[in-house]
């Protein structure tokens, strides 16, 4: 799940997506303050929530962090507006240290590595083309369902036919200051505990 507000842009409407893919089409239910997206099977992928600051208090910058406080209220939410619908939400965190256990290069582009990459709990296929990536390496892994500072979701991607599930990041992708503007992924001290969760500012 992933939870987007900006009272500023688009009012007081909380943007809720409970899957990362979009369907091809969809359909809207309203149901009190709530609108409900729905894909062409009827499954629901989403629902925005209108006059959401009356049922959920947002930190001044608008960030959402996602936590069972906010699965809470959105929980309650859906049944002030009638709504018989559960909340299931991964709660772990996105941005985590890994491991490169393994880099090959791509079999079907020159400037781009496949890596086997440890995340603690699993172990992960990822394509990437930063120049300095090796094997041995600790690295900042964006998982799937993680939203990046700029805005962008990762997503399970196949880049060039080859399947890839996250993303090794660099320190101007996770905006971090002074980030050095040359590519290159950011690697971490040597005893960054593998599968820890790594605070991006969003």
């Amino acid at each position: 799940m992933n939870a987007f507000y900006n009272k500023n842009g688009i009012g007081d409407v909380l943007l809720v997506q409970l899957q990362t893919e979009k369907p091809e089409e969809i359909q809207t239910e309203q149901s009190g303050d709530i609108t409900l997206i729905k894909d062409a099977e009827g499954t629901i992928v989403g629902f925005n929530l209108f006059q959401a600051s009356s049922y959920i208090d947002f930190p001044e910058t608008e960030a959402i962090d996602l936590s069972e406080e906010l699965v809470t209220s959105l929980q309650n939410a859906l049944e002030k507006n009638d709504i018989d619908f559960t909340l299931e939400v991964d709660l772990s965190p996105k941005f985590v240290v890994g491991y490169v256990e393994a880099k090959e290069k791509h079999p079907n582009a020159d400037k781009l590595n496949v890596c086997q990459v440890s995340v603690g709990t699993e172990q992960l296929q990822i394509v990437c083309g930063a120049p300095n990536v090796e094997q041995g390496q600790k690295v900042v892994v964006a998982k799937v369902g993680a939203v990046m500072p700029s805005g962008l979701l990762i997503k399970d991607a196949e880049l060039r036919g080859v399947a890839s599930s996250g993303m090794i990041c660099s320190a101007k992708e996770l905006a971090l200051p002074d980030a050095p503007q040359e590519k290159g992924i950011l690697v971490l001290p040597a005893d960054a505990e593998v599968g820890s969760p790594f605070e991006v500012k969003a």
